[in-house]
């Protein structure tokens, strides 16, 4: 019997624990970089669309800043929110601010932050928008009966600095609220993205039976920029590229184009077949041929006069930092098993590229006759913006026999909200969705670090590239047949 009716939509949704929604928001690191730039202005366009009603939002940090202050950076994050909003969504803009607080406390001191969690009205939501080790000390000063019910940890990336640290610090969150009151924060996995790789793969008859091994040759995510460290060598020369891209979000986004269907698009099966999905990814053995590394030198990008790595502020040339890394994921599954998934990113490459490629195999049999040109067929689906493309050949004008290349393109469903938003929103309504399960975030750690000791060990070569080229010479992959984004 077909069924092509569309999944019941409670099935999609999930059911808030009895706490209810988030009534405060506390921002931990208020006064910092990732506060002002992303958080706020993704918190402004829920608030506008009336998702964040009733909401308290209280800063905090160690910068002895004044509400004043901080309520100022609120109207100056929000002014483009607001320039966007109707009437309703202005006054809620405005409402947020004049009642929101900032606290000047130091979060690693003894009894500091629980005193100020408990003086909240809760449920209360805690975003540690703090470095890492920041960050667990923080919570490491929380005892179990300082958390009331409901309160829910917020945390960045990355989560730990290796899977035994990633697994230190999953028990002392655990210690203190439950799994599924902890949100692990990849903002790649903004709904839009996430629901446009399932639904196309999972809706459409002729991509799901063809979706294996037995027609895919391989898989490649590129997430290749312009940018350069752009003030954060502090960060960037401690993480480099694999930890940084590969090891959090391109792995994310792998699983999630890899996973076998779920019965629903709940959290936990969903998460399941995620995290079913990592464990059985790995690289290597032979790193020297499934890794590449590469930093890049001076060069121009566009009309911008681009400096040696090593000669960037706060770089430390011993550290042997790469600024390109590319590494061959194998899925070892009766789906996947043979088919390599190639992950690839890099910081001041010439044409910036955001995408998956999807190629499949040569057709059995070609009839003789046909001429031309012989290329397989390629799925791209491109992420912000969100678009899709598919590559095939067809019969060719003049001689009908002589094949030519057909593309395929259209732009799919972007969501009203910015990646943060989105992020704040599962974490205001209580949902975990697209939030890094616990045994998620290791897997990831376990799957790279292999790869980070024999980088260490220097078994794979620190090769250089220009800035504003596309790479070393020689790391040929299937971006060069390709039109990019200039």
């Amino acid at each position: 019997m077909s069924n092509t009716s569309a999944p019941a939509q409670e099935n999609a949704t999930y059911t808030p624990t009895p706490e209810g929604p988030v009534k405060t928001l506390l921002i931990l690191g208020a006064s910092g970089d990732l506060t002002g730039r992303l958080l706020l202005p993704g918190l402004a366009r829920l608030v506008t669309r009336g998702r964040a009603d009733g909401l308290k939002l209280i800063g905090a940090g160690s910068d002895s800043w004044t509400t004043e202050n901080w309520q100022k950076r609120l109207s100056e994050s929000f002014s483009a929110a607001r320039e966007k909003a109707d009437d309703d969504g202005e006054r809620a803009l405005q409402q947020i601010c004049e009642h929101s607080e900032y606290h000047a406390i130091d979060v690693t001191a003894e009894g500091k932050l629980a005193e100020l969690l408990n003086s909240l009205p809760g449920p209360v939501a805690i975003y540690f928008a703090l470095p890492p080790a920041i960050s667990q000390t923080a919570c490491e000063q929380l005892r179990p009966e300082d958390v009331p019910a409901g309160t829910r940890l917020v945390m960045e990336k990355p989560f730990g600095s290796g899977e035994e640290s990633a697994r230190s610090l999953n028990q002392t969150l655990k210690a203190l609220v439950p799994e599924d009151h902890i949100h692990r924060v990849d903002h790649f996995l903004g709904k839009a993205t996430v629901f446009n790789i399932l639904g196309l793969r999972f809706a459409n008859r002729m991509l799901e039976p063809v979706w294996s091994n037995q027609h895919i040759e391989k898989v490649e995510i590129f997430f290749d920029e312009k940018l350069t460290v752009e003030g954060r060598s502090r960060y960037y020369d401690k993480a480099g590229a694999l930890r940084d891209m590969i090891q959090s979000h391109l792995l994310q986004i792998m699983a999630l184009m890899a996973i076998n269907g779920p019965a629903t698009i709940h959290e936990r099966d969903l998460r399941d077949h995620v995290g079913s999905t990592l464990r059985a990814a790995s690289i290597g053995p032979d790193f020297a041929q499934c890794t590449r590394r590469a930093r890049y030198t001076a060069g121009t990008i566009g009309d911008r006069d681009v400096p040696n790595y090593v000669d960037e502020e706060g770089i430390d040339p011993e550290n042997m930092t790469e600024t390109l890394a590319e590494v061959e994921v194998s899925i070892n599954n009766e789906r996947w098993a043979g088919v390599p998934f190639i992950l690839r990113s890099g910081k001041a490459v010439g044409r910036k590229r955001k995408e998956a490629v999807v190629t499949f195999k040569p057709v059995n049999h070609l009839p003789t006759g046909f001429t031309g040109a012989d290329v397989p067929t390629r799925l791209r689906i491109g992420f912000g913006p969100d678009t899709l493309q598919l590559e095939m050949d067809v019969n060719g004008p003049g001689n009908i026999f002589s094949l030519d290349r057909a593309v395929l393109s259209a732009e799919l469903n972007a969501s009203d909200l910015l990646p943060y938003g989105e992020v704040l929103d599962g974490v205001l309504s209580g949902d975990p969705l697209l939030s890094v399960r616990d045994d998620i975030a290791e897997d990831c750690w376990r799957i790279v670090e292999p790869v980070l000791e024999a980088w260490a060990r220097n078994e794979v070569p620190l090769e250089e590239y220009e800035a504003g080229s596309s790479g070393p010479s020689g790391w040929v992959t299937s971006q060069e047949d390709v039109p990019l984004e200039s």
